[in-house]
């Protein structure tokens, strides 16, 4: 039976360094690589302060952080994946770039080693390569890590049994939940939620309602905890245009069609509240909806 006991994660953004904290919380030894090399400082001092204001929030013991702490190593150096049982990669969502770095990943992997990438629309099968295919799988977190449940775990059919359950296993160490699903773009919770999510949106250009009161409606008559247009600011609207893209590329169903405000807001830099505007505006407190994005002329989505 194949245990993991040493997690390499590579790509120390917002996901890559939520996912090394709660692994170096779980007691594993955990190797976070810097995708594009350099001075990896700053990825440990972003699990640093998170876990600091968990303690401060009364979350996490200043001993068990201390400890987590320990465990972990932040490096620019790709071959450092050697010494990992299992690789997460967690960078750009881009095909092509997950496929170089698979490329170069592939000479430092020990035989046993499960890859695994924290896509969250691309299909594990475009990036699995030949012999390795077998121990290949994805691994969706959702952001952000330490607070979200859900793991998705999609499988090829020619995955390793071994590998699965190894990787189901170690999801449960994490505290979390594993969801295992047949390889498909979008897997299931984005194949689910992105039509809710753009179709909020083209609900809110059509003038259907205020952003404030579409939300409303979704969380008290669906019992969402958030509404989709808070939801869409938070995942970032470059990534929910992004997922949209990807699935209305592959399924050509207009549930998945990126509405034209969605495309405007991105090409204009608002991506939502990493930027302080996107469908709501959060300069001011309490955040309201962006109305001057409503006021540019309609064109037509790509």
């Amino acid at each position: 039976m194949f245990e993991i006991h040493t997690v390499g994660i590579i790509g120390a953004g917002l996901m890559g360094t939520g996912i090394a904290e709660v692994c170096a919380l779980a007691g594993l030894r955990t190797i976070l690589i810097r995708a594009t090399g350099g001075d990896s400082a700053a990825a440990v001092e972003r699990v640093r302060a998170s876990m600091q204001a968990r303690v401060a929030r009364g979350k996490l013991a200043e001993a068990d952080a201390t400890a987590a702490l320990g465990r972990l190593h932040a490096t620019g150096d790709l071959a450092e994946a050697a010494a990992c049982d299992l690789v997460i990669e967690s960078i750009v969502e881009d095909l092509a770039t997950k496929r170089d770095l698979f490329a170069r990943l592939a000479p430092h992997l020990k035989p046993t080693a499960i890859l695994a990438s924290n896509t969250s629309t691309l299909k594990i099968a475009d990036l699995a390569d030949g012999p390795r295919a077998p121990r290949t799988l994805g691994l969706h977190f959702f952001s952000p890590v330490p607070a979200m449940s859900l793991v998705e775990i999609a499988h090829l059919p020619v995955t390793d049994p071994d590998a699965l359950e190894a990787a189901q296993r170690f999801v449960a160490r994490l505290g979390k939940t594993a969801v295992p699903v047949l390889d498909s773009t979008g897997f299931i919770v984005n194949r689910l939620l992105v039509p809710v999510l753009v179709g909020a949106i083209a609900a809110y250009e059509q003038g259907l309602a205020s952003a404030e009161h579409i939300d409303t409606a979704m969380k008290l008559g669906c019992g969402h905890p958030m509404g989709p247009l808070a939801l869409a600011d938070l995942i970032g609207l470059d990534v929910v245009y992004a997922m949209s893209k990807l699935l209305y590329k592959e399924f050509g169903d207009d549930r998945f069609r990126p509405p034209a405000l969605l495309r405007r807001l991105v090409q204009n830099g608002q991506l939502g509240k990493k930027a302080g505007l996107g469908l709501y505006d959060y300069r001011v407190k309490p955040p309201r909806g962006n109305l001057e994005a409503l006021a540019t002329p309609h064109a037509e989505a790509a």
